[in-house]
């Protein structure tokens, strides 16, 4: 008895084992748990790695002891929140919230597909007017388990991740993912298997927790007027010089063979239309597989400003300083002839490989989009539609490919479209670089003069000209709406970047504040933290707040990226959680009562701040 007694006093061996040897057991008594205990307390307090400790856990829960091949089958995940914390919902992120992503690749024929997440809370919080879709406590994620036919039998091992960004009522943590590893048994076709766990996915499916919903399909205003968007966005790109040569390719296909072709004609314009969006829907699912890697790439500064310099690059292209090609040997594989709906089909294909040169400024911008958000079918979903929007035009035209004669003529409408495309190649670019610089004013700067540049050069230096007369009052409108949008720009950007002037962390300049005898704000904070823009908006911008800050160094610490000592400075200023402010007194030690973990009111930062001054 007694020795069970001592393996349940007893704290876990790995904590032990990480920091120090454990206790002998037959030395173990009350007095030595307690102090082993408190042992345990302090070193989980002080522990450097438990900075950022995860504040989510992931397991599965088979339905199966093992699964026939050529079969599906169901799976839950059992994912559990820590106290007083939320995730945000899956598949709605941005700037302002990081979704919650479960990704699993694929094994040896075995896969998971349609990863559905449960219905979200609706919750408010202080730091937002707005009610945010959230996930708390223990919630169950249900998947489908695909094992091909030709699956080999045994145990196979599937390894994933789950990221998620977590706050609570005042503050807000980085993003984390959490590593996922399990393993299921691969049985030979038609075996005998057993049942497991029917409870517990009974419970899934008729709770109310069980609406389950795929990530990145959310029904929202929002969400379909992207599709709308991305659609017209394709509909747009048939403006391009590249496409309107392959106008002439359709109509021949179509029309000179219509007597060899039979079937029905809008079959074979639908069959064309799919067989674009296939070749680019594949891109979007590629790009949103590999959104983590690409995600990551992402936040290196070196990778952005290459990006932005390769749209820069192919921008000038389209103010006709360089030329692009489409390829002959490409050309000659689209003119080939082939019979049917196949031949239909494989005409839409390499449309899509020969439109590529011309496309590949948005496809690139696209894909980079896609490859932040990491959703597979929202990557499918958005180049099929912006699939749908380019080739919709030339199935119609495929149809009635009598109707060439209808078609506008090429001349200088078309420069100056292209002209247009090439300012919204310049805007890709300075969206790509804005994260790059700290200060609101230089950011609203640099967007204002991208608009001026474009109001001028597409309103009044663009010297193409119309047979159209009213061709040229609608360049000079266009121009006008860009120079107002840009004047608004610089009046707003500069109103809102009112603030406290903070100073990026200098542990120099921190040790000099200290030998002068003065005082310290060091701001912990971070893009993705709302309490943080909060405190930005309504509290350091106050004239009385800003007035005070000039007795002290302020200086912030951007926690937005990752970035090489960040975890030191987080482990030797404790620093759990975003927004964080901490007061540093003269003589370079903290005044520890006064810190701040959470968003507060003006009122209260003032009195923080005039108490850390006397």
């Amino acid at each position: 008895m007694k020795r069970q007694r001592t393996q349940t006093l007893n704290p876990e061996p790995d904590i032990l084992n990480r920091y120090g040897n454990a206790p002998r057991r037959k030395k173990n008594s009350p007095r030595a748990v307690w102090r082993l205990f408190l042992c345990c307390l302090l070193i989980a307090a002080l522990c450097p790695s438990a900075v950022w400790s995860a504040t989510a856990r992931i397991t599965v829960v088979q339905s199966r002891v093992r699964y026939p091949a050529g079969a599906t089958y169901l799976l839950l995940f059992r994912i559990t929140v820590s106290d007083h914390w939320y995730i945000h919902e899956a598949g709605k992120g941005g700037q302002e919230l990081i979704p919650s992503v479960l990704r699993i690749p694929p094994v040896s024929g075995v896969k998971i597909t349609h990863i559905l997440f449960p219905a979200p809370q609706k919750k408010r919080f202080s730091f937002s007017p707005e009610i945010i879709n959230v996930y708390a406590g223990t919630f169950l994620v249900r998947a489908t388990l695909e094992v091909d036919r030709k699956a080999p039998t045994g145990e196979k091992k599937l390894e994933g991740s789950f990221s998620y960004q977590a706050c609570s009522g005042t503050s807000c943590l980085p993003p984390e993912t959490i590593p996922l590893s399990f393993t299921i048994a691969v049985a030979a076709p038609g075996a005998q298997t057993k049942a497991i766990n029917e409870s517990l996915f009974a419970q899934a499916e008729s709770s109310e927790g069980g609406q389950f919903a795929p990530a990145g399909f959310k029904a929202g205003a929002g969400f379909l007027l992207t599709l709308v968007g991305i659609f017209f966005g394709g509909l747009a790109l048939n403006l391009t010089p590249c496409v309107y040569p392959l106008i002439p390719i359709t109509v021949s296909y179509f029309g000179g063979r219509s007597g060899q072709k039979g079937g029905w004609p809008v079959l074979h314009g639908i069959l064309y239309m799919l067989g674009l969006a296939f070749t680019n829907a594949s891109l979007g699912a590629v790009a949103a597989l590999s959104g983590g890697l690409l995600g990551s790439a992402l936040q290196n500064p070196v990778v952005l400003v290459v990006v932005a310099g390769i749209l820069v690059g192919l921008a000038t292209s389209f103010f006709g300083l360089w030329e692009i090609r489409i390829p002959s040997g490409l050309m000659r594989i689209s003119a080939k002839s082939f019979g049917g709906y196949f031949g239909t089909f494989f005409m839409g294909l390499t449309l899509g490989v020969v439109a590529a040169p011309c496309l590949g400024p948005f496809i690139l911008g696209l894909l980079t989009f896609v490859g932040q958000k990491g959703d597979p079918a929202l990557g499918v979903l958005y180049f099929f539609v912006l699939s749908i929007g380019l080739g919709f035009p030339l199935a119609v035209l495929a149809v009635f490919s009598s109707g060439l004669d209808r078609l506008p003529l090429s001349g200088g409408w078309m420069v100056w479209i292209r002209s247009a495309f090439g300012w919204i190649l310049i805007g890709m670019a300075t969206y790509m670089i804005l994260p790059l610089f700290p200060s609101s004013v230089l950011k609203a700067s640099i967007v204002g003069v991208v608009l001026v540049g474009a109001g001028l050069h597409l309103g009044w230096l663009e010297k193409t000209r119309s047979t159209w007369a009213g061709f040229v009052y609608v360049k000079r409108g266009f121009g006008i709406v860009l120079l107002t949008a840009a004047v608004i720009l610089f009046l707003t950007g500069s109103r809102e970047s009112r603030g406290i002037p903070w100073i990026p962390y200098d542990q120099v300049r921190l040790e000099e504040a200290a030998k002068r005898g003065k005082p310290v704000i060091l701001d912990f904070s971070a893009d993705w933290c709302s309490p943080c823009r909060e405190l930005e908006r309504s509290v350091f911008s106050d004239p009385q707040v800003m007035a005070l800050s000039k007795e002290f160094l302020t200086m912030r610490v951007d926690l937005t990226r990752h970035r090489p000592g960040q975890k030191e400075l987080l482990a030797r200023y404790a620093v759990r959680g975003v927004p964080t402010v901490i007061f540093i007194n003269g003589k370079g030690r903290e005044e520890g009562d006064l810190r701040v973990q959470e968003g507060i009111g003006k009122e209260e930062m003032i009195e923080l701040m005039k108490k850390a001054l006397q």
